[in-house]
């Protein structure tokens, strides 16, 4: 599903964030990113959403290679992807539900269909009851789950997640991740970057990166 082929990405001489990467992600995997800040891990995962493009290489997602994608075609491969980006905030001038509905009423969905979808994403991360309460009324793990409800909304193939668990103690962290996991365990490949050691023990494939390049699990 995704493949990266001797990719690299540089922004400056002195500011490459990938080196030479290749690897492989399967149908219905779950991967995480591992590696300390600045290893790359934030950089190849926008560069499957189309957020960066590679400097040299190959990214294929679902056989697109993405270097060769045309900006108008961005908002159609992402409408098969989850994005949960740390720069990503919650709308606060409006209610949890209006947040998960928004994606789906910007591809053209009616009111109501997009109130049941949202409301039943929101009933798989645990939050339905909350549904008219305001982001600024939820914990930081409540609103991390929000964010995710807004991701699958759409029912993606590919969920994309940006240390998810940032910032957020071990309870909201481990309902996070198990919020991930079930997604996962429907058959959306998933992949998650994470500095949490917790979440890390407890995963099957990791991917480690440092300085751009990957040390472990490309294949």
């Amino acid at each position: 599903m995704i493949e990266f082929k001797f990719v690299t990405k540089q922004y400056s001489p002195d500011a490459i964030a990938l080196r030479e990467v290749s690897l492989t992600i399967n149908k219905g995997e779950l991967v995480y990113l591992a590696g300390p800040s600045g290893a790359g891990k934030s950089t190849l995962l926008k560069m499957i959403a189309a957020v960066e493009r590679p400097t040299s290489g190959n990214v294929l997602v679902n056989g697109t290679d993405i270097g060769q994608l045309k900006n108008a075609s961005v908002p159609y491969l992402r409408r098969n992807m989850g994005l949960i980006f740390q720069q990503q905030r919650l709308l606060t001038d409006r209610s949890i539900l209006a947040n998960v509905m928004l994606p789906l009423m910007v591809t053209g969905a009616s009111k109501g269909e997009a109130e049941l979808r949202a409301r039943a994403a929101l009933g798989r991360v645990g939050l339905e009851e909350r549904a008219q309460a305001r982001p600024l009324e939820l914990s930081g793990g409540e609103q991390q789950r929000v964010a995710i409800a807004r991701a699958i909304v759409n029912r993606p193939q590919i969920i994309l997640a940006d240390e998810p668990t940032a910032n957020l103690d071990r309870t909201s962290a481990n309902k996070v991740i198990d919020a991930l996991r079930a997604f996962h365990a429907a058959g959306v490949t998933c992949m998650i970057s994470t500095h949490d050691e917790q979440v890390l023990d407890r995963a099957g494939r990791v991917i480690i990166l440092d300085r751009g390049q990957v040390m472990a699990g490309a294949a």
